[in-house]
């Protein structure tokens, strides 16, 4: 095959995606991880209230809240689910906000590793629209914003949909624009934040929304948002089925095994399973009556070096200080010298690099 030919059937597949072939896009498609809200590392019940933002339960999803919000949601990985899924995320407002503060919003967000949309081309005459779709319900109807911001270069677009009818489950679909302007950054950083808005004071809808790319600013953010979650303890939200794709049409949903989608989650997050490996262990090396120590290797390579939010623990007849590390391979743990004939660990360790 000739050069020429290469390009030129490149060219053509370029404008199949943008055209929306469906055929086009064989194989992976969907740029979301756990869309179908299928893994909860964390557990699958937590609360959001004020000064509470954290990924909680079902993985990848950031449960998040702005401003001085007076409510409180019960936020779960629930069974509730359209034909062909098992689990949704569910927001349950258990503490009315009747009236939000100018600075208040009530938000989900999803953020993409950045080396992951390459396949985007944005910053590039070629750049591809993408489709978000997923399915919801609420007994809220009205207009609901999805905030979309490109981190490298700080800029946003918006798009929106309607929730038409109550108690109901819904698909809906929004179109991406291309962005010709700014690049994304080939790294491990944060690509695009898709941010769903269940709430928002005027600092955050008083502006011009914006439906093309540009400057990120506040007021712009979620212009059109017409429905506060938090008004009632009645109202409650379920979402799944999310996916990202390339081109300008909806697929059907790609459904992954759980082992899959766990595996790509424990690039962001991984809690081990309960350790108590006797005085002998993994790795284990120096004396007994000088060191202590190993270290366990992470199921998938970690996004960056993690943050340790818990070590293991020690049984007794130990002295010294613990002492916990980690790299994107492996964690690692030390500990002091032995004060009686054995000793071991126990309990499980947990580790983050999420974006």
């Amino acid at each position: 095959m000739t050069k020429a030919r290469e390009n030129s059937d490149y060219t053509g597949l370029q404008a199949e995606i943008a055209a929306g072939d469906t055929a086009a896009r064989a194989g992976r498609r969907n740029l979301i991880i756990n869309g179908a809200m299928q893994v909860a590392q964390r557990g699958t019940t937590a609360n959001l209230v004020n000064g509470g933002s954290a990924y909680k339960t079902v993985d990848r999803f950031r449960i998040e809240e702005a401003g001085e919000y007076t409510g409180a949601f019960t936020i779960t990985q629930d069974t509730d689910s359209p034909l062909g899924f098992g689990s949704s995320l569910k927001w349950d407002c258990t503490t009315a906000d009747t009236a939000l503060a100018a600075g208040d919003a009530l938000m989900m967000t999803y953020k993409t590793e950045a080396q992951d949309l390459q396949l985007l081309n944005y910053g590039t005459s070629g750049a591809l629209q993408t489709t978000l779709s997923f399915w919801i319900k609420s007994n809220k109807t009205g207009t609901y914003v999805v905030w979309i911001y490109q981190q490298d270069g700080a800029r946003q677009v918006q798009v929106s949909y309607t929730v038409d009818v109550a108690d109901t489950w819904e698909h809906k679909t929004c179109v991406i624009p291309a962005h010709t302007t700014v690049a994304i950054n080939n790294d491990t950083g944060a690509g695009l934040y898709i941010r769903w808005i269940f709430g928002a004071g005027t600092n955050y809808t008083s502006g011009t929304a914006n439906t093309t790319w540009a400057a990120d600013v506040t007021a712009n953010r979620h212009v059109g948002q017409t429905v506060n979650l938090a008004d009632s303890t009645a109202n409650y939200l379920n979402i799944t089925g999310v996916q990202l794709e390339l081109g300008s049409v909806a697929t059907d949903f790609e459904h992954r095994s759980y082992g899959e989608i766990l595996a790509d989650c424990q690039r962001y997050y991984y809690h081990s399973s309960a350790l108590n490996a006797g005085q002998n262990g993994q790795s284990m090396s120096g004396g007994y009556s000088t060191y202590f120590g190993a270290s366990w290797t992470f199921p998938t390579t970690m996004r960056t070096t993690p943050t340790i939010l818990q070590n293991i623990s020690i049984s007794t007849n130990s002295t010294g200080t613990q002492t916990g590390a980690a790299t994107p391979y492996m964690y690692k743990f030390n500990h002091g010298a032995m004060s009686g004939t054995y000793s071991y660990w126990t309990g499980s360790f947990i580790v983050e690099a999420e974006l």
